[in-house]
């Protein structure tokens, strides 16, 4: 889930309210300087993130610590590591007991839920209705509640966009050239006479464009992301099925595989690395993203052509959707009450947010309105990844941005569906060498199945054994034992 500075992220950035009260950023001066230790000395909190690291982070935390030594008693030591070694450096660092106060972690990268688990990061229920009233206060209660591990909350979520909505991206170029109508286009099958055109009248046009990353959209909430056993997203019965063998799959995979032998797809779609490059030379049609509100401007702005959108899916709220940015407390931070407090201020205080996430003002952004900026040329040296430093209802609009982009934020959220499994979190201890053999076995059909490359009638047979002899169905049983308990708890 990677988003750099304004731009959107293909599955992340969604957000909600920005009406937050900044009384509730708590701490004066007096309790600062009483909280902060033996005469006042502050406490260093060190802060581990996501992100390529940026030439002037440690001057920027220079002056975040002025601001924070200030307000509640605290300086911040920011280190940052890059995407790709997050997760894997993460690990080892915790493992060895490595001094940090909080850390970024998500469903996607630094496993939020295995990691807490583990005992990695710290129960904050407790720090939450102390230190922490106003992020209880700016947050949807969704976010907490679909956060929680066995019970208890170990991480805060970004406050950004709550459902996940897949839509339908079009070249707008393309549609204006030969006067295409994108307002019927609704299901997959529905794209068929418009990809025809582009593949008859467009040579070197990739009229559908796909990679080995994509995933057919077909309505079931997975109980384990990228594992092929789900329920029905609807909530109708909780029965645990092989994705693989839904006729919703299947014929979506029939849809694809048509589409590939009619050279709607790129013939090496299924080891495709990135769309990227495809992207910035604008030689495609049509794609499939995830959305947010204004999410056209963006990738107008980004790919420097316009692009238009249209509904691929409702807008459900899934575990992964809620745990796509979160900030932990260390298990072994010395600080935890300070740490939360932190947490607070950058969650409710316009002025530390955009701090953290645009840099000095002056320095690598201007002010041009009360909640605008426009970026000066120094912050090339610091580009963050704003999705994942906290609150995003409170950062500074671009200049391009509408007036009422958190209004539509809100309203965006307030249309997610809670989808089935929304607060249910899998205990794979049980079955951690079948989900290993499973994985593997899923790594070969995959992606030729989603890309369209194999005929399912054939492939689908051939995985669902091999994905039998590796222990799904032991997995399957095992899913349904816990989501049946987990159910009977329920209100």
């Amino acid at each position: 889930m990677k988003m750099k500075k304004r731009s959107l992220f293909a599955g992340l950035a969604l957000m909600l309210s920005a009406s937050v009260v900044l009384t509730a950023c708590g701490g004066s001066k007096d309790s600062a300087q009483d909280a902060g230790g033996a005469a006042g000395k502050p406490v260093e909190l060190i802060w581990y993130t996501i992100g390529t690291p940026q030439k002037d982070v440690d001057r920027v935390m220079e002056e975040v610590s002025k601001y924070t030594k200030e307000k509640i008693g605290v300086t911040v030591k920011m280190n940052m590591i890059d995407f790709g070694d997050y997760s894997q450096k993460m690990q080892v660092m915790t493992a060895s007991g490595t001094p940090m106060d909080i850390m970024f972690t998500s469903s996607w990268a630094f496993d939020y839920v295995q990691n807490a688990r583990k005992g990695a990061f710290m129960k904050i229920d407790d720090l939450l209705e102390k230190q922490g009233k106003g992020i209880k206060d700016m947050l949807d209660p969704a976010f907490l509640s679909g956060s929680k591990v066995d019970g208890h909350n170990y991480g805060i979520p970004a406050n950004k966009e709550l459902p996940a909505q897949e839509v339908w991206r079009f070249n707008k170029q393309l549609l204006d050239k030969y006067n295409l109508d994108i307002k019927n286009v609704n299901s997959l099958e529905s794209l068929e006479p418009l990809l025809k055109t582009i593949k008859e009248k467009e040579q070197g046009v990739i009229p559908f464009s796909v990679d080995k990353n994509y995933g057919v959209f077909v309505p079931y909430d997975y109980v384990i992301e990228k594992m092929p056993m789900a329920v029905r997203v609807d909530n109708q019965d909780y029965k645990v099925v092989n994705i693989l063998d839904t006729p919703e799959m299947k014929q979506t995979l029939q849809t694809m595989h048509k589409y590939y032998k009619a050279g709607y797809i790129p013939t090496e779609a299924a080891t495709m690395v990135s769309s990227t490059d495809v992207q910035k030379t604008g030689k495609w049609f049509a794609d499939k993203a995830t959305t947010q509100p204004f999410a056209d401007n963006l990738w107008t702005a980004s790919y420097g052509y316009p692009v238009v959108s249209t509904p691929a899916s409702p807008a459900y709220i899934y575990n992964w959707s809620v745990m796509g940015s979160m900030q932990a407390i260390s298990a072994n931070s010395k600080n935890p009450e300070k740490a939360m407090e932190f947490l607070n201020l950058l969650n409710t205080d316009p002025v530390l947010r955009n701090m953290v996430d645009s840099g000095i003002e002056g320095v690598h952004y201007k002010k041009v309105g009360d909640n605008v900026m426009e970026n000066l040329p120094e912050s090339k040296n610091y580009d963050m990844p704003t999705f994942s430093l906290g609150n995003l209802m409170i950062t500074y609009l671009n200049p391009t941005d509408p007036k009422d982009k958190w209004d539509g934020f809100k309203k965006f959220n307030a249309t997610g569906k809670p989808a089935a499994l929304l607060g249910f979190n899998f205990d794979p201890s049980k079955v951690t060498s079948e989900i290993a053999a499973v994985q593997n076995v899923k790594e070969e059909f995959w992606a030729p199945l989603m890309t369209g490359t194999v005929d399912p009638d054939q492939i689908i047979p051939q995985a669902n054994q091999k994905l039998k002899a590796a222990g799904l169905d032991k997995i399957m049983e095992e899913a349904q034992r816990q989501i049946d308990a987990w159910k009977a708890t329920k209100k």
